[in-house]
């Protein structure tokens, strides 16, 4: 069966893998604003651009 240290290393990891998982969907929302943003922003220039061409 299991010891003591075992267990505890098994909670361990089960708090590591949990706090991975809930900052990850913290995190992955920001990351599309970020990404979502940057690539307006990026569109716009290019508009821009091109208009100044014209």
């Amino acid at each position: 069966m299991f010891d003591f240290q075992q267990y505890l290393g098994f909670l361990l990891f089960l708090t590591i893998l949990t706090i991975g998982f809930w900052l990850m969907m913290f995190l992955i929302p920001f990351v599309l604003y970020w990404v979502t943003g940057a690539t307006v922003e990026l569109m716009k220039e290019r508009k821009a651009k091109r208009q100044s061409e014209e």
